[in-house]
């Protein structure tokens, strides 16, 4: 009955601590003084309305309190002030509110300049866990980020790359600042931490080839602390950076070593992406190849539309291609020719054809004189598309494709042999997105490609 004579301060302290005194959730004092702080919370102070936000998301309250306190932060948001609260409100309450996350991005935008390294650090890492690609803000806190002197604190570095990998956000200076912080640190990190840190590069297709060195080094130093997912990890972001340790004949035996009798460790997904990343590195042997292209291997693969399973099997054709291509020792098993067919939709994949898909698409006709003299969109056996295919006689005159036999085909429409000197052009689109982010080098999925398509006869002309 005394409860409305006690101030607000206390009485949010009284809501914290009554639980902790083991008092049930539900129970008649707890309920009276969520009540009591239910009719104040016009009168309540900013400050205290983001103090008892914090605390309800953290007990994850589900009365009507927590919605009540978050509608009224959206309608006060203007009343922040300081990067304090932002950034607590950021961190522990905007994963429940979006329209209040909306602002407080606003707010953080207005205070980017005052953030010291760790609200930066914890106002990118909120965005990142709730996947909110706050562009504006997120160009703000790297520019600001790019102006703090000091060297930044480990965990900085760590937690900033992972959300900007996290949230597919590259900048390069910030990228090129937290590679050359993180390098002299690589010791003290643990091998999670290390494998995280090479992956988070590689899919923002950003290599420092000293980091990549550096990470080289360590997996050799520290290869009995390794686990095998965090070698498995590496590797695969050295395929895809298209990455070749200078260290390589020593680097390569390690991961050999260890992978040796150890491959059944792994799941479907992750061995077919540690033999493709081999395949990649020109690296793959003889017994990888059987392991993933063996008819049981390929029946755990069949029948599931997931993408993650189409991944998978696109990367067991490339495989297939290395086998067939690259590994002149290799006996066998293939996959089967009815599982070598391009099932692409053709129509929606012209929907979202790029500017220079279609400018190919309408300057070939017309510069070799004729649409039979030019097939499009072509889907190999390979597992990879080819943007455009010519075939030129001995006198460099392009010939009618569907007379000729096309092994590189699923179902190839004509029979005749090429004629003596005849040639294959494949013409190859490679967009912005297949190059790594520092400069013109071919990612390590277009290197393969570029390696299979010659092996296969075809003479390539790049396009970019």
């Amino acid at each position: 009955s005394q409860i409305s004579q006690v101030c607000n301060m206390p009485l949010l302290q009284l809501l914290r601590s009554l639980p902790a005194l083991g008092l049930p959730r539900g129970g008649r004092q707890l309920r009276s003084v969520e009540q009591e702080v239910l009719w104040r919370l016009r009168r309540l102070p900013l400050r205290h309305l983001a103090l008892l936000a914090e605390h309800l998301a953290g007990q994850g309250h589900d009365g009507l309190l927590l919605p009540e306190v978050l509608r009224k932060l959206e309608l006060r948001w203007t009343e922040l002030e300081g990067t304090r609260t932002v950034v607590t409100l950021m961190a522990k309450v905007g994963h429940l509110s979006p329209a209040l996350m909306e602002r407080l991005e606003d707010k953080a935008l207005e205070l980017a300049e005052q953030f010291d390294p760790d609200e930066l650090r914890r106002v990118v890492l909120a965005l990142a866990l709730q996947q909110r690609r706050c562009v504006p803000l997120l160009r703000a806190l790297s520019y600001h980020l790019l102006q703090k002197p000091a060297e930044l604190p480990l965990p900085v570095l760590t937690d900033l790359l992972f959300a900007y990998s996290k949230l597919s956000f590259q900048q390069p200076q910030v990228l090129h600042r937290l590679s050359l912080e993180l390098q002299p640190h690589l010791g003290a990190l643990s091998p999670a931490q290390v494998s995280r840190c090479a992956r988070s590069f590689a899919s923002l297709r950003w290599l420092s080839r000293p980091f990549a060195e550096a990470i080289a080094q360590y997996s050799l130093d520290n290869t009995q602390k390794l686990s095998l997912t965090h070698l498995c990890g590496i590797l695969v972001s050295f395929a895809r950076l298209n990455f070749q340790p200078s260290c390589g004949e020593e680097f390569f035996s390690m991961v050999h070593e260890q992978l040796q009798g150890q491959e059944q460790q792994l799941d479907t997904h992750l061995l077919t992406d540690v033999v493709w990343s081999l395949c990649v590195l020109q690296q793959a042997r003889p017994p990888h190849l059987h392991l993933v292209l063996s008819p049981e291997f390929q029946a755990r693969l069949r029948g599931d539309p997931s993408p993650r399973v189409q991944s998978s099997w696109l990367k067991l054709l490339h495989i297939n291609a290395t086998a067939r291509l690259e590994a002149p020792g290799y006996q066998g098993p293939f996959l089967p020719p009815e599982a070598l067919g391009g099932d692409g939709d053709k129509d929606k994949d012209r929907e979202k054809a790029t500017p220079l898909q279609r400018g190919l698409w309408e300057a070939l006709p017309g510069a070799l004189g004729g649409h039979d003299l030019v097939r499009h969109d072509v889907s190999t056996v390979y597992g990879w598309d080819i943007d455009a295919e010519v075939l030129l006689d001995s006198d460099n005159k392009p010939l009618p494709l569907r007379d000729f036999a096309a092994p590189h085909l699923p179902h190839a429409e004509g029979t005749k042999p090429l004629p003596p000197g005849a040639r294959r052009v494949a013409v190859l689109r490679w967009e912005f997105p297949q190059f790594s982010s520092r400069g013109r080098e071919l990612l390590g999925r277009g290197s393969l490609a570029r390696r299979h398509l010659r092996a296969a006869g075809f003479l390539l002309v790049e396009v970019s």
